[in-house]
């Protein structure tokens, strides 16, 4: 992948996060669809934006991006709201859920014509086409595109002023498994570069092979936020076999520990394989099998969002 475009007039000061959501709070009417939010998106790691449908994601993105303005709280890209950047195409490049094309333009005229408002060169057109595999089809009518050529055309035109910022909204809806992985190829490729990606998805297997961080939200408040593997780290199980499992679970549960009986084994959380065999060791209780097992992405979603329901 190549670019002609390495430096952008809207440049935040090195060590400055690309994006910073502060208490960002959004009510229509009686509805309060975000609810003091607050998370910041790094240069050079993709940050993944999860939460269940309804949880805020989409507003969220609009509030960053000026569309939407919040009723309390603040956004800000590069160090400034997004409405202040001097050349917005270049700081950000941005991809919604909506989007919208003249169904009898060709793509790439569609590109041309948003290079043109962006005062950016006309050859970056034809980059932006190669770089999402579109150059055979961009004479082709817009309205006559598949749902994921779509989504790669709204992504070049994300793309035509080299940002520093790239914010997406379910950008993998109508890709096949090999449009996903071009797609996390890319972003990966992007971030790699020293820009920031901030991506909401609902492919949680996915989004474990591609962010680095993550925000998790549900209605509306943050849930849990931060590296991937961190959380995931976090989220670890021990599970312990023994010839004597009511024995084992009286040494676990004295010791404050909440074992969860799966078949013939437990399940411990908040400890280590090492701590786990030492309290039996220590009280006598033979054991016959110890493991760590480490959540998934999907798992650690799953077990923060129906906590947070309750």
């Amino acid at each position: 992948m190549s670019t002609t475009m390495d430096t952008a007039p809207d440049q935040a000061p090195v060590g400055t996060p690309a994006i910073v959501a502060r208490d960002l709070t959004k009510r229509f009417g009686d509805v309060t669809a975000v609810d003091g939010l607050s998370f910041e998106v790094r240069p050079g790691r993709v940050t993944g934006f999860l939460g269940p449908n309804g949880a805020g994601k989409s507003t969220t993105l609009r509030m960053i991006l000026g569309l939407v303005r919040p009723t309390e709280g603040s956004a800000a890209v590069l160090g400034i709201p997004y409405e202040s950047l001097a050349a917005p195409m270049t700081a950000v490049g941005a991809v919604l859920e909506t989007q919208s094309f003249h169904p009898l333009r060709s793509g790439r005229n569609h590109l041309r014509v948003l290079a043109a408002a962006g005062a950016i060169d006309d050859a970056r057109v034809d980059e932006v086409l190669a770089m999402v595999d579109l150059t055979d089809a961009a004479g082709r009518k817009a309205g006559g595109y598949s749902l994921g050529m779509r989504q790669r055309l709204g992504l070049a035109a994300a793309l035509l002023g080299d940002p520093q910022v790239l914010v997406l909204d379910e950008p993998a809806n109508g890709l096949d498994p090999q449009g996903i992985r071009w797609l996390r190829d890319l972003l990966r490729w992007f971030a790699g570069r020293g820009r920031a990606v901030l991506v909401s998805s609902h492919l949680l297997a996915e989004m474990d092979q591609l962010a680095d961080d993550v925000v998790v939200i549900d209605r509306g408040r943050s849930v849990r936020q931060g590296p991937v593997r961190e959380l995931t780290a976090a989220s670890a199980r021990v599970r312990v076999v023994s010839l004597d499992p009511e024995g084992l679970a009286r040494v676990l549960r004295g010791a404050g520990l909440s074992p969860i009986a799966e078949g013939d084994a437990f399940t411990v959380a908040g400890v280590d394989t090492a701590q786990v065999g030492a309290l039996a060791l220590g009280a006598g209780v033979q054991v016959s099998e110890l493991s760590t097992t480490t959540l998934t992405l999907e798992d650690v979603f799953l077990e923060l969002t129906e906590r947070s329901s309750r």
